[in-house]
């Protein structure tokens, strides 16, 4: 058993949950959206989205890498379905009411499937997997079958951790935001996915003579 290589892929599968669990993105963004707009139950399911996004998403990247970073078309039709969707989500935010801290019983799935298709419909999840994550997962996979394995349950466990906490700490541990503070708030939300919008429709645009 390669011990060392075991180590040192759960080592980095950890650093980078927690690095891509800190990095703005659509998907944090829609963590502290759902924090903020039905409480922290919501946050946390949000949160979770990467257990049914990340998890396929690493099997299929390991004999799936080659063939997606030879795909323009594919990785176009994310971009392009990303940028709708997050802005539809960012306009939401401008309009949205304050939550009720009375109200304990809101209904989190709602929050989880939106954590679910933010991160399905961002490219930058697929080309993570498929030109970085995968193509390592593979070659360490010739010498020590557990190390990918550790590398990916590391990273899953460490990101939603991570982006959990998050949404704890934006509801102040349970402390609810005054009705101004949460609408500053939510209007950074708002601005952050239209500018996440924006730069999907870019990531489109790049691809668009590649296709067409």
């Amino acid at each position: 058993m390669e011990t060392d290589l075991i180590a040192s892929l759960a080592a980095a599968g950890i650093a980078l949950g927690i690095i891509e669990g800190i990095k703005p993105g659509p998907l944090l963004t829609m963590v502290i959206r759902e924090s903020l707009s039905k409480g922290l139950k919501a946050g946390m399911w949000t949160a979770a989205a990467p257990i049914f996004t990340d998890g396929p998403m690493i099997i299929a990247s390991l004999f799936l890498a080659g063939w997606m970073a030879t795909q323009p078309t594919v990785l176009f039709s994310i971009s392009l379905l990303g940028a709708l969707f997050l802005t539809k989500m960012g306009l939401e935010c401008f309009s949205l009411e304050a939550p009720d801290p009375e109200n304990t019983e809101t209904d989190a799935s709602g929050s989880f499937k939106r954590g679910v298709v933010t991160n399905l419909l961002n490219p930058n999840v697929y080309m993570f997997w498929f030109l970085i994550g995968g193509p390592l997962m593979a070659s360490a996979a010739e010498q020590e079958p557990l190390a990918p394995i550790l590398y990916a349950v590391c990273f899953l466990i460490t990101i939603i951790l991570v982006k959990a906490s998050i949404a704890w700490l934006f509801v102040g541990g349970g402390t609810w935001l005054s009705s101004r503070k949460y609408r500053i708030a939510m209007v950074f939300c708002g601005f952050a996915m239209l500018g996440f919008a924006g730069s999907f429709a870019y990531q489109a645009y790049g691809l668009y003579p590649d296709i067409f």
